[in-house]
């Protein structure tokens, strides 16, 4: 039981096992229907002060009701249901606060995991044990995890270079059934939007940094939000390129179309050659085929008379990407690290576009194995792997231009004879303008905005 003060007099743990059964459920439950009713109708700072007094100081600050379930959860001597009792009363209260903006609050709530009484020596045996366990979440990916959903509103001089790709990192924590569906909940919204927010960011960089009037009229230069400078309008530029016939999404409708009555073993010899059709790098494709083409062979070949099926396509898309990327989910693959150390990063991405182009089912999954790759690096500094995240950049942009709802195109700019003596290359800069609007059939959306200007720039 609970002392009556629990500031100065909190319950013994004995040795011994406790012998009646604990009820940790409603215990649980207890606590997350307290919070979310505090959250929900109390200040933050009220809200902040109770989960304060709760689970880092255990003190009489917090209601007494609170302190004794949480107790019961102690004596259970369960470090994992304590665990999930703290996670899942954190995106409680971390996903009300971002239903109404209020980031600064999630902020200190992560920032309260950092007080210097989890280090204080103490003679209570609850304590120690509550402290030690403390200790554990917080040097525990469950915390990596949380501290996500603070990273964002931190300065950018302050980000881990990983962290600019947070929204793929998200894509586990929320396909993880085991997760606590707050977290789950938390994860995907925000991974939603920061993808919108990257994808909003980056139309509006294309639009600006070519916009000769937009740019007369800036105070400063318009905000690029990948990490490869100005070569990404070049890398842009080289990717929508391919229009027409031989564009992605359109060999990706072909192939589809040739494949229906194929059996599966006709089907892995065609979908080889459909992954490198038009990549021009041959280095890239020997490389890709000589290790790629014993795997298929043998990968599901009790099937191999069978007529392939949605199911074997995202079996087999999801065994690829695995190939493509990490197979012990832990390490790099030997395939991804012999392809991107030639520098082939662009045809690299170019495959796995293609595979989800053919199977958007096992986009989630591609997701989730580039959140492993992000976590295989993240403990090397940014100077050491710079490869690797050119690799991340191009994929990142390359699934924004042709996975979302905004199209990008080239429009080819009026030019003076000496313009185009000076400018030989197709794509330059002078002759092209990356021009991006939401498709037809959604929604408008700001990008939209964009038009009249660019449509005044062209003219001009």
């Amino acid at each position: 039981m609970i002392g009556d003060k629990p500031k100065t007099r909190y319950p013994v743990l004995s040795g011994v096992p406790v012998q009646r059964k604990r009820n940790v459920s409603k215990a649980q439950e207890a606590i997350y229907q307290h919070l979310l009713e505090m959250v929900k109708v109390r200040s933050p700072e009220e809200v902040l002060a109770e989960f304060k007094g709760l689970f880092i100081h255990h003190t009489d600050t917090a209601s007494a009701g609170s302190l004794t379930y949480l107790f019961e959860i102690v004596f259970s001597n369960q470090e994992a249901e304590f665990r999930n009792t703290l996670k899942r009363s954190c995106y409680i209260l971390i996903n009300n606060w971002e239903i109404t903006r209020n980031f600064k609050s999630i902020q200190s709530l992560i920032n309260l995991f950092s007080d210097s009484i989890l280090h204080r020596p103490t003679i209570s045996p609850t304590l120690k044990r509550l402290r030690g366990w403390l200790r554990n979440f917080i040097d525990s990916q469950d915390f990596q995890e949380l501290k996500l959903f603070a990273a964002r509103y931190e300065g950018c001089e302050k980000l881990h270079w990983a962290e600019r790709y947070t929204s793929y990192l998200l894509v586990s924590q929320y396909v993880n059934l085991e997760n606590p569906v707050e977290q789950r909940q938390a994860a995907r919204n925000l991974s939603k939007k920061l993808k919108e927010q990257f994808k909003f960011d980056l139309a509006m960089y294309t639009a600006r940094s070519q916009c000769s009037q937009m740019k007369s009229q800036m105070k400063r230069s318009p905000k690029n939000p990948t990490g490869l400078g100005d070569e990404v309008l070049r890398l842009i530029r080289r990717i929508v390129a391919r229009r027409g016939f031989f564009s992605y999404p359109n060999l990706a409708h072909i192939f589809l179309s040739q494949i229906t009555n194929l059996t599966y073993s006709e089907f892995k010899r065609s979908l080889l050659a459909y992954l490198v059709f038009s990549i021009e790098n041959q280095e890239f494709v020997e490389q890709f085929q000589k290790h790629l083409t014993e795997k298929l062979q043998g990968l599901y070949s009790d099937h191999d008379d069978q007529t392939v099926d949605n199911a074997l396509l995202l079996r087999t898309t999801n065994r690829l990407i695995e190939a493509l990327t990490t197979e012990d989910h832990e390490s790099p693959s030997p395939l991804f690290v012999r392809l991107l150390s030639s520098e082939n990063s662009i045809a690299l991405v170019t495959v796995l576009l293609k595979l989800i182009l053919i199977c958007p089912h096992a986009r989630t999954y591609l997701e989730v194995q580039i959140a492993k790759l992000i976590r295989c690096y993240e403990k090397y500094p940014e100077e050491d792997c710079r490869w690797v995240i050119h690799f991340f950049e191009i994929f990142n942009i390359t699934m924004t231009i042709f996975t979302e709802n905004v199209d990008y195109n080239l429009i080819m700019m009026p030019t003076t004879a000496s313009s185009a003596s000076n400018n030989s290359s197709e794509l330059s800069a002078v002759t092209y303008r990356i021009f991006s609007q939401a498709r037809v059939g959604r929604s408008p959306n700001a990008l939209k905005l964009l038009d009249p200007q660019l449509n005044s720039d062209i003219a001009t």
